[in-house]
């Protein structure tokens, strides 16, 4: 028995010495409960609402006034024509335009790329305007008129499996050679330390391309999502998204000692914010202030978001302008911070 309570104490101090078990033993809980609890919502806030006023009475601006008041809607603009609200919603300034009629009759223009939320919206619309009766209140989804889920998901798959193939792939690799002391042998031949890093980086390139391939064939093809936008734009912003990913991958690997580590700081760093915090399942906008921060430093976001707008709604690329800076931006900072501490010779 003493014995054993021996091997028990030694174990229970080992654990207690290991920082970066203490981080995933007590840091993962709070972390997940957290986002679990503030992250994962779906209540309606801040709905960018637009206001056609080519026709306006009494009871039309006391609907406006009751839809203004309320918590779930904000009205960015007042415009003359539906034409000039469509072109708001086209352009993601507005998420919802609020159209009266003569005959009594309301409109509402949702965009629906993102269908769950545009289902949303308009019921809460509806139920935000009760002395309207539901049967008079038509509807417009832009974007996506079937309203198939597939228009969403597959942009944010494509954002999920880039970032985990290409950075958890990549890092794992470069920490197997370390814990093989192959590294080693690697960087004290004639071959600069550069070159093997970029030798090992080159593989998952080509393999993401030919996975960002199959991914567009079969959401076209087999799921029928529409490839509105320029084939060339979606390919040249997937390629920076993956070059990031790479980049990102390299600097775990300088941080990592063994796989398992590389694997455990791949799903803390990449798989939870990628689900969570990148608008792939719950919409940012709804979140926690602290948390719509901390979002606008996960990279997947941006590149989900640009290719919502390239596939779905079919705008050119000065539309992705800012998620395309960001996302250049990103590579740029971890591949620089990578490539410094990659040292020719391993602690």
């Amino acid at each position: 028995m003493k014995q054993f309570s021996s091997f028990v104490i030694k174990e229970a101090k080992h654990i207690l010495r290991d920082k970066r078990t203490m981080l995933i033993l007590f840091g993962m809980p709070v972390v997940l409960m957290l986002l679990f609890g503030f992250a994962i919502t779906t209540d309606v806030k801040n709905v960018r609402t637009v206001v056609v006023t080519a026709y306006s009475d009494l009871k039309v601006e006391q609907a406006v006034e009751r839809l203004a008041q309320s918590e779930y809607f904000t009205i960015v603009a007042t415009v003359g024509t539906p034409h000039e609200a469509e072109q708001l919603i086209r352009s993601q300034q507005a998420d919802l335009s609020l159209i009266p009629r003569s005959d009594g009759s309301w409109q509402l223009m949702v965009d629906g790329a993102d269908p769950n939320m545009a289902q949303q919206w308009t019921s809460y619309a509806q139920q935000t305007m009760t002395h309207v009766q539901p049967g008079m209140i038509s509807q417009k989804m832009l974007f996506n008129p079937s309203m198939r889920s597939a228009y969403n998901f597959v942009p944010a798959i494509m954002g999920m499996l880039l970032m985990l193939i290409c950075a958890m792939m990549t890092s794992i690799s470069i920490v197997k050679e370390k814990e093989r002391g192959t590294m080693e042998v690697l960087l004290v031949s004639p071959v600069r330390p550069l070159m093997v890093v970029v030798a090992k980086a080159v593989p998952y390139l080509v393999l993401a391309f030919v996975i960002l391939l199959i991914i567009l064939s079969m959401a076209h093809f087999v799921l029928d999502v529409p490839l509105q936008g320029s084939l060339f734009w979606i390919v040249a912003v997937s390629v920076l998204y993956i070059l990031l990913a790479l980049s990102l991958g390299l600097l775990i690997s300088n941080v990592a000692q063994t796989q398992l580590v590389a694997l455990l700081l791949s799903a803390m760093v990449l798989l939870m914010p990628v689900v969570m915090l990148s608008g792939m399942l719950f919409p940012v906008e709804s979140m926690p202030t602290i948390l719509q921060w901390i979002a606008a430093l996960v990279p997947p976001r941006y590149y989900i978001d640009a290719m919502r707008k390239l596939m779905i709604m079919g705008v050119g690329i000065s539309e992705v302008a800012k998620d395309v800076a960001m996302l250049t931006l990103f590579t740029a900072l971890f591949l620089s911070v990578a490539l410094k501490k990659f040292n020719t010779r391993l602690e």
